[in-house]
């Protein structure tokens, strides 16, 4: 039997509901708990900040099950437990040959739990971390082992699952030969200069990661650029809309090199290091997509709350996603400028201003992330989600019993 719960979440802000928490070392034992339980979900490395993973009944941890990393043949793609985490995989597949498209800048999540809610890095050509999934293995609600894989009908709406069709045990991602990059710290580059130049500062690098505070400036833009195969380096710009290149900080035991030195890509994309996880912040966290075709119209709306933001307010980045395909990603159909805050452990106060930010940001069509705070019911998620339809119709299927129901599910989605 598991603990009953009185679990938090990472940042220690949330605390789970369930009956238990169950933690197996193998997928049968998986099929053995959900063939048992009258209501269950996954869950991973617990780094949402709401109710998305949460559920009555039993919340089964696949994190203890072994990654089992299986390159392809053809190593296109590589297959590995659901409950591993980036930065145990990443330097695994490094001395493979191999490397993913992206990482998130904390590297320390689960494949599973970030693909399943649309957790993504940074680059005007990148897609999410979901958009490497070429196929995944769950737990039906009968105990049985199912797959669906890219080029099924279901692909496009299952890889951004939520946890609502089943446990999933693995995953498959596409992955390519490895590379290495270099990361650069920019300075200060004022308001309206940034708003007048948005696609130029996300065009700066392969992955570009800007930082405010809603103050008139942003104060620091990271550049984090691909080193071409067979370079030993890549030049990169002396300044960026005016705000020069910083003084050289090398890696810690806690963030990444920002002195232009090349390394492997595991060490560059996250901000993070993966030797070490970061300690537990007392925070909260929302962000939001909208067009990047709209950044300066959008941006500027959240500036004008500025006021209001700032003492609750630890750090907002913004950061840009490539266009996909999948029915419930934040990337759907465009790409994107993603506004995410990191707030001080203000919980009132905070949750008073997500609505005002929400509001500001209709115009945009606006997508929240589905692993952070946001206060959109199911009719205004509807709005802008036009194939929520189809995922409906997909769980109806493929859990008719509504044994991996949940809270969320039934609150933010109608499902």
């Amino acid at each position: 039997m598991g603990a009953m719960t009185s679990e938090l979440n990472w940042a220690g802000t949330y605390t789970y509901t369930a009956e238990r928490i169950e933690r197996p070392t193998s997928i049968e034992a998986v099929q053995e708990l959900v063939s048992g339980a009258e209501r269950v979900r996954g869950i991973g490395t617990r780094h949402s900040f709401n109710d998305v993973a949460d559920g009555p009944g039993v919340l089964v941890d696949v994190t203890a099950i072994p990654a089992d990393l299986e390159i392809a043949p053809d190593r296109r793609t590589v297959t590995l437990g659901a409950g591993t985490r980036y930065g145990d995989v990443a330097p695994a597949l490094d001395a493979a040959g191999l490397a993913l498209h992206n990482m998130g800048s904390l590297p320390h999540i689960s494949v599973g739990g970030a693909t399943a809610t649309g957790t993504h890095g940074s680059g005007t050509r990148l897609g999410s971390l979901s958009s490497a999934v070429a196929g995944l293995e769950f737990v039906g609600g009968d105990g049985t082992l199912h797959r669906i894989v890219r080029g099924d009908p279901e692909h496009a709406g299952a890889v951004l699952h939520l946890g609502l069709l089943g446990v999933v045990t693995r995953i498959t991602l596409d992955v390519e030969p490895t590379y290495r990059m270099r990361q650069d710290a920019y300075g200060a580059i004022p308001w309206t200069a940034f708003l007048g130049s948005v696609r130029e500062v996300f065009a700066a690098g392969t992955s570009v990661c800007c930082f405010t505070n809603w103050d008139g400036t942003v104060r620091e833009v990271l550049v984090k650029t691909r080193i071409p195969d067979g370079a030993d380096d890549v030049a990169v710009p002396e300044a960026i809309v005016g705000a020069h290149r910083l003084p050289p900080l090398p890696g810690d035991d806690h963030r990444t090199a920002r002195d232009g030195t090349p390394g492997p890509w595991w060490d560059r994309l996250p901000h993070f290091t993966v030797g070490t996880v970061p300690s537990v912040g007392s925070e909260i966290q929302s962000e939001h997509f909208v067009p990047l075709d709209r950044a300066a119209e959008a941006l500027d709306a959240v500036h004008a709350l500025g006021d209001r933001i700032r003492p609750h307010l630890h750090v907002a980045e913004l950061r840009t996603t490539a266009p996909d395909d999948l029915w419930l990603s934040p990337g759907q159909g465009s790409a994107t400028l993603c506004i995410a805050f990191t707030w001080r452990r203000h919980v009132d106060e905070v949750a008073a201003l997500l609505p005002d930010i929400e509001a500001a940001l209709v115009p945009f069509d606006a997508r929240p992330h589905w692993g952070k705070m946001s206060s959109l019911g199911p009719d205004a998620i509807a709005a802008i989600y036009p194939r929520l339809p189809a995922f409906r119709s997909l769980v109806a299927r493929i859990d008719p019993e509504r044994r991996f129901a949940s809270a969320f599910g039934e609150r933010v989605l109608g499902v």
